[in-house]
C-alpha cells in the first residue's frame, strides 16, 4: 500500500476525526473559561480582597534600564491561570462523572431471561403429562410450595 493510501486510511478513521473535533472544541472551551475567569470571577474576587487586579500582581526582580525591559515575576497571571485550570478540570470531571453514571445505568438494566433450553421445555411437558395422569391440573413454569397444592 502506498504511503498516501495509508495516510488516507489513518486520517479518515473515526477516532482521528473525533479527536480533532475534541481538540477544536477544547480550545474554544478554554477561551470561554479564560474569559469567564478573567472577566467574571477575578474582578469580584479582587474587589473582595481589597481592590486587587490579579493581572497586575507582579514582583519586579530587576527594574527596567534604558531600552531593557524589567524582569518581572507575574504571579497574578499565574493565579488566574491556576483558577482557569481548576474550572476546566472540574468541568471535565463532571462530564466524565455523568458519562460514567450513564454507562453504569446501562450496565444495570436487566436483560431478558434466556429462553428455556429444549431439555427444559421437554421436562416441563413431561411434568405436565404426569400431573394429568395423577388427576392434578398442570402447574405453570413457576414452582408452587407444597402447602398451596
Amino acid at each position: 500500500m502506498s504511503l498516501l493510501k495509508e495516510f488516507k486510511a489513518f486520517a479518515v478513521k473515526g477516532n482521528v476525526v473525533d479527536m480533532a473535533v475534541g481538540i477544536i472544541i477544547g480550545a474554544a472551551f478554554g477561551k470561554i473559561v479564560s474569559s469567564f475567569v478573567g472577566d467574571v470571577i477575578m474582578p469580584p474576587l479582587g474587589l473582595l480582597i481589597g481592590g486587587v487586579d490579579f493581572t497586575n500582581l507582579a514582583l519586579v526582580l530587576k527594574p527596567a534600564q534604558g531600552d531593557t525591559p524589567a524582569v518581572v515575576l507575574a504571579y497574578g497571571k499565574f493565579i488566574q491561570t491556576v483558577v482557569d485550570f481548576l474550572i476546566v478540570a472540574f468541568a471535565i470531571f463532571m462530564g466524565v462523572k455523568v458519562i460514567n453514571r450513564l454507562k453504569h445505568e446501562e450496565a444495570k438494566k436487566p436483560s431478558e431471561p434466556p429462553a428455556p433450553s429444549k431439555e427444559e421445555v421437554l421436562l416441563g411437558e413431561i411434568r405436565d403429562l404426569l400431573k394429568e395422569q395423577n388427576g392434578k391440573p398442570p402447574v405453570a413454569a413457576s414452582v408452587t410450595p407444597p402447602s398451596a397444592q
